[in-house]
């Protein structure tokens, strides 16, 4: 009776429930499908209309359109004439129509043999359908056709082995020393805190939960209270566990509060990448939608004349990328930083590096003295003595994680890339998205170069692919994450500017194309999945070169680590699959090439129009901390520093520079030069740690000198230093005033010659 009606019946109590599928079994458990999305989707198509939306969308998704609003108006829209997807399709079709044909013209070659045997025998296809009533089905078919064919499925379809890898820890020798502590240790917290708990004011409180936060995570229950009391702050917790709520809930708190005499920009926040830029502010502004507290992004890419106006304004919170910052300060009136008072760092680690060296000394020399500084990273230096650039005063430190620590319900994964088979690295990064990770997944590369090709190489392959890297404009950069959060392309090929902070809903795998170049870079690499609690999977390849950075991971690995064996005969396929796309990739290539030359030329013309036509204004140029000459020089110098500590040896440089210049490499040449930019980047960190550090203060007491003058029985003899600077009598005063002796100069090495003699 149920059937005839189309219901089904409750389950009665006699009868037996059925059993619901294991939801915790391992992927490599179901059998690989090629295509899954494809299969599926064409079948659900007839059950769900895929135009069909809610009448009502989440509240999150509202607020997260109504805090990028503002910002999608500040980008320049620049107009291209096809997307490079579009490029792809193309070159796509076009493959596909010349195997077409040249199957036909095989068949009718075939037939044509065969008509000199029968003649005068007419053939009309089975059910008395002409051919040209097909041609709109074959063109259907051919979106949907696959670039394996079945006899390749056999083969593909092989399921990937997986092993433990052993691990071997370190035991701490005797005389390594513990880092130097910090003046206070607050990585203890009440684990039973609420927010309700931590005497925030009713507007915030509404905002939390209008985001939909519920209980805070351990480092906002550690860093809110100390951010409270106005300390200094250096914090570390793992990846995706609400860092950014963890020093905003603080500062936001105390600007409830303001004086309400001058409108004047209070707190700073420093953030490495753009991205990361518009995702702290995007969180501000939620938490601070029920308060009169204004905040603004002063982040590259974005409109200078809006950011100005808004600046002159005096915002409370401004949220900033070093290098547009500095720009505003040299050139926007009435903008200054002397009213700091709170200087926020997030991914400190990275602002404090060689790369925003010179920046950071300018900002922070431009700031206010009497601040409150707090740093937040995932990877954050233990030692004191690297974070006193940035002039903390008794800082407190809250470790809720070690430094090297990935996210707690991470699975890690390794291939291992064989001896002199280096060129199978896109091999295997194909058979994996191909065959296991066909969806939310994020791939790491280590040069702009390489993420471009992987692009064109996938996208020929038949999967959704967009890239980000700081090559693209950031229209584009903005693009193609807002594509990825919405599931319209399933792969995000970048480079580390997509590695830091940025919080990515779904990411369920990240593919290492090379090992990165240092422990801090994996973590954050691998921190885009498994955030917030939820599980996630990296697997890396590992080649010859590589194996010391894998020690490193698995010897800090607190679950276990596994070896993935992918079987050879798939991976022969893909090689083989990929040397015949070669041609279509330098024809996309090709296209690009000449769209980008006829919009230069394009640019050009536009240009001298204006010239012509007298509508050019006058701009004054902008005014930046360095010079044009001076600027060149540091990225010269880094440049062959970099150069030189890799390539040791005339016969070595001059070959590196030989492949350099050849247009075409082979993919074994690439993946090197890969692992080359890596290995580049961890000599030259190891020389920076090398280096002596240099003596920011006079340490008072318990140092070393002192402690070993003071030994019981031994009176300890004063140092020279210490004899001069407290003789205070007539013969030393006349010593200092003639300036060293004769035998003095002699034994110091010094000019013979005095100042004031002549000879």
């Amino acid at each position: 009776m149920f059937e005839q009606l189309g219901l089904i019946g409750t389950i009665r109590d006699e009868e037996e429930s059925p059993e619901e599928p294991d939801t915790d079994s391992d992927q490599e458990d179901e059998p690989i499908v090629l295509n899954r999305k494809k299969k599926f989707g064409s079948r659900g198509a007839k059950d769900f209309n895929n135009d069909f939306e809610f009448g009502e969308r989440d509240g999150l998704n509202d607020d997260d359109d109504w805090v990028m609003s503002d910002i999608m108006k500040q980008l320049k829209n620049k107009r291209t004439a096809t997307t490079l997807d579009q490029k792809i399709e193309k070159i796509r079709k076009k493959r596909k129509a010349e195997e077409k044909s040249a199957e036909s013209d095989t068949i009718e070659g075939s037939a044509g043999n065969n008509q000199e045997h029968d003649d005068g025998d007419d053939v009309k296809p089975p059910g008395g359908v002409d051919d040209e009533d097909n041609d709109d089905d074959d063109d259907e078919e051919e979106e949907d056709e696959d670039e394996f064919d079945s006899g390749d499925e056999e083969i593909l379809t092989k399921s990937d082995t997986l092993r433990d890898k052993e691990r071997r820890r370190r035991k701490r020798k005797e005389g390594e020393e513990a880092p130097e502590s910090f003046y206070e240790d607050a990585s203890q917290y009440n684990d039973k805190l609420t927010f309700g708990d931590m005497n925030l004011s009713r507007p915030i409180l509404k905002a939390i939960t209008a985001v939909g936060f519920k209980q805070p995570t351990p480092i906002q229950k550690a860093c809110v209270p100390v951010g409270l009391l106005g300390r200094d702050l250096c914090a570390c917790a793992a990846t995706g566990t609400g860092k950014t709520a963890a020093f905003m809930l603080p500062v936001l708190e105390r600007l409830v509060y303001k004086p309400r005499t001058s409108q004047v920009t209070r707190v700073l926040v420093l953030v490495p990448t753009r991205e990361l830029g518009i995702q702290v502010h995007s969180v501000a502004r939620q938490l601070a939608q029920f308060t009169s507290i204004t905040t603004c992004l002063a982040v590259g890419g974005l409109d200078l004349k809006s950011q100005e106006a808004a600046l002159r304004a005096g915002p409370d919170v401004l949220i900033a990328t070093p290098g547009r910052l500095i720009d505003h300060l040299h050139n926007t009136p009435s903008f200054e930083l002397t009213h700091i008072e709170i200087l926020i760092l997030d991914e400190a680690d990275r602002m404090l590096d060689e790369y925003f060296e010179e920046q950071m000394k300018e900002i922070i020399r431009m700031c206010s003295y009497n601040r409150q500084t707090m740093l937040f990273s995932a990877t954050m230096s233990e030692e004191v003595k690297d974070l006193a650039a940035v002039s903390l005063k008794q800082p407190i430190r809250v470790f809720v994680n070690s430094n090297t620590d990935v996210a707690p319900f991470l699975r890690q994964e390794f291939v291992r890339i064989r001896p002199n088979r280096e060129g199978d690295r896109e091999a295997v990064v194909a058979a994996l998205l191909t065959r296991t990770f066909q969806d939310h997944v994020m791939c790491f590369t280590q040069t702009r170069k390489q993420a471009h090709r992987l692009h064109i190489l996938l996208g020929l392959i038949g999967l959704k692919v967009g890239e980000l890297h700081g090559e693209l404009s950031q229209s584009q950069r903005l693009e193609n994450l807002r594509r990825f959060k919405d599931d319209q392309i399933d792969i995000l090929v970048a480079t580390d500017v997509a590695a830091r902070g940025l919080d990515i809903d779904g990411v369920k795998t990240v593919i290492n194309f090379t090992m990165p170049s240092t422990v801090k870079h994996y973590v954050h690499r691998v921190g885009r999945t498994a955030r917030a609690g939820r599980s996630g999977r990296s697997v890396s390849l590992v080649g010859e070169s590589e194996r010391k950075m894998l020690k490193e991971v698995v010897k800090s690995a607190k679950t276990s680590v596994k070896a993935r064996v992918l079987p050879p005969e798939v991976i022969l396929k893909f090689r083989d699959l990929i040397s015949k796309l070669e041609k279509d990739i330098d024809a996309v290539m090709k296209l690009e090439r000449e769209e980008r030359a006829l919009a230069a030329s394009e640019a050009k013309l536009s240009v001298a129009q204006k010239r012509l036509d007298g509508s050019a204004s006058s701009q004054s140029q902008r005014v930046w901390f360095q010079t044009q000459q001076e600027r060149k020089q540091s990225r010269m110098s880094k440049a062959l520093q970099e150069f030189d500590l890799a390539l040791r040896g005339k016969k070595k440089r001059e070959k590196f520079v030989k492949d350099g210049r050849r247009k075409e490499l082979t993919s074994e040449e690439r993946a090197q030069f890969e692992i080359l930019k890596a290995q580049m980047f961890a000599e030259r960190a190891a020389k920076r740690d090398r280096r002596p550090k240099r003596a920011r203060a006079m340490v008072e007491d318990d140092t070393p000198t002192a402690a070993a003058n003071q030994k019981a029985g031994k009176g300890g003899r004063k140092s020279v230093f210490d004899k001069e600077l407290t003789n205070t009598s007539s013969k030393a005063l006349k010593h200092y005033r003639a300036g060293p002796s004769f035998t003095d100069r002699k034994r110091l090495g010094l000019d013979r010659k005095r100042p004031g003699s002549s000879r």
